[in-house]
Parts: C-alpha cells; sequence; structure tokens
C-alpha cells in the first residue's frame, strides 16, 4: 500500500515537471558602458545675477559651486571615460501598454536645481514638476522661492515652448502633457529651464517602451526583459555629440545577457 502511495506521488511529480519547465524567461539583459571620448564641460553662471543669491548656494551638491560661481554639468566624464547622465533606450520596440499606463515623468526643485537632471518622456503623457523650495531668512520667499520652469521640445537646431508656468509657493506644481508633433519625438528631447535661475536645467528622451536606463555615475547601464532579437538602441546624452543619438546593433538572445559598448564621440 504504501509502495502504491509513493508511486502516485512520483507520477504526480513526473507530471508536473513536465507541465512547467526548469525555467521561464522573459527575455534577456542588455548591459554595458556609455563612454564620452572627449572631456568635461560645463557653464558657469554667477549667483549674483540672479534671484535668491543667498539661498540658492545653500545647495548640498558643493560640486557645482564655488563661492558666489554656480556651475551647470553639461558633460561630466568619469574614469575609463565613463559618461554620466546618459540615456541607453531600445528604438525598435513599441509597448502600448506601457504608454497607456504611464503615470507621467517626476520633477522637483529643490535648492534651485531641477532633479533628476537626465530622465525620459513620453509622447502626450504628463510632465509633472513641484517646487520644494522656500527661504525662512528671506521675507520675499518664505512661502516659497519663485521658479519658472520652462519647457521645450527640441529637433535638431529648432525649439517649441510646451509650457512656461511660475510656481511661486512651496508645494506649487504642475502637470502638463509632453507634445511632440510630426514625429520630432524620434530625433528629439525635451529641455527643461527655469526662467528665474538660468542654471536650472534638466534634459528628457522621448521613449515608447520600459526597455531604457539613465546611466549610473560610471556610466554603466542595465536594461532587463528585453525581448529577444535584434535591436536598435541608441546611446544619448543632451551636450554630448551635440545632442544627437548614437545608434548601435543588439542581438539579444532568450535569458542572455548582450554587452554593449556604447561610445558617445
Amino acid at each position: 500500500m504504501r509502495q502504491g502511495v509513493l508511486s502516485a506521488v512520483l507520477g504526480v511529480a513526473a507530471v508536473a515537471f513536465v507541465a512547467a519547465p526548469l525555467t521561464s524567461f522573459a527575455g534577456g539583459t542588455i548591459a554595458g558602458k556609455v563612454t564620452y571620448a572627449g572631456k568635461a564641460e560645463q557653464k558657469e553662471f554667477l549667483f549674483s545675477k540672479f534671484p535668491n543669491p543667498k539661498f540658492c548656494p545653500k545647495n548640498p551638491h558643493k560640486e557645482l559651486m564655488d563661492g558666489d560661481k554656480r556651475f551647470l554639468k553639461q558633460i561630466e566624464v568619469g574614469k575609463d571615460g565613463g559618461l554620466k547622465n546618459a540615456v541607453v533606450a531600445v528604438i525598435d520596440v513599441e509597448d502600448k501598454a506601457f504608454v497607456d499606463g504611464y503615470k507621467g515623468t517626476e520633477v522637483v526643485a529643490e535648492f534651485c536645481e531641477f532633479l533628476p537632471f537626465a530622465g525620459v518622456v513620453v509622447n502626450t503623457k504628463n510632465f509633472h514638476v513641484e517646487n520644494n523650495d522656500a527661504d525662512a531668512d528671506d521675507p520675499k520667499s518664505v512661502l516659497g522661492v519663485l521658479h519658472n520652469p520652462h519647457s521645450f521640445t527640441v529637433k535638431g537646431t529648432s525649439s517649441a515652448t510646451g509650457f512656461n508656468i511660475g510656481l511661486a509657493k512651496k508645494g506649487d506644481k504642475l502637470d502638463k502633457p509632453v507634445m511632440f508633433r510630426g514625429g520630432a519625438e524620434k530625433d528629439g528631447f525635451y529641455r527643461l529651464q527655469c526662467d528665474q535661475h538660468e542654471f536650472m536645467q534638466g534634459f528628457f528622451l522621448p521613449v515608447s517602451s520600459p526597455h531604457f536606463a539613465v546611466v549610473k555615475e560610471d556610466g554603466s547601464f542595465e536594461i532587463k526583459d528585453v525581448p529577444a532579437g535584434k535591436h536598435k538602441v541608441v546611446a544619448w546624452h543632451p551636450f554630448a555629440a551635440k545632442g544627437k543619438k548614437v545608434e548601435f546593433d543588439v542581438d539579444v538572445t532568450e535569458g542572455g545577457t548582450a554587452t554593449l559598448k556604447a561610445e558617445i564621440k
């Protein structure tokens, strides 16, 4: 009797083993590093020429400042040429479910800096900006430091305003859809600048699937769950290579990892 029970158990286990494969994959991974062949670049501003010259230098990112000088780190190059703030994206996959469910791009203004500096947007989906700044030491800014987020859709040398809205108080926010027209999102990008503080800027690559990554500090990245097959992948940075996307061919295997060494010149 015990032998019969054991046989039945083994039989059920065998059926389960046949029905369920040992490993289930949802595509593969693209991993690598974005490097830049050129040198670091930065633009210099003086706090004294802009509003809130005492508050803005309180920014905790001290590498952005030197006395009264505020730097916009246009290109940052790390060890082994790793390019900070680059974005990598698979461009030949359009995921309707991802686009329909995209909740919007989130940006905050903190200590006179837009965060993040680099990211992604989805065409026709919302772009959120919230003002987190107030200065208790300035009677004019106790309720909030005035920021004026001004967005642009950029393609080549031309750009068009998306929105231009002042956020006067801490906690003020805006929600406006990203609007690329005429297919401009294929070649363009989205730029954000504060009209009160020019050194506050942010840059965003349009995407149509979840298969993208903003690189780490050293330029490395990993994109998981990419459908198996041959794909077109771009590496992009708003200032390196004059903001042009650099395209690569990548072959992704089911359950495997494709290595991409993406050099931007």
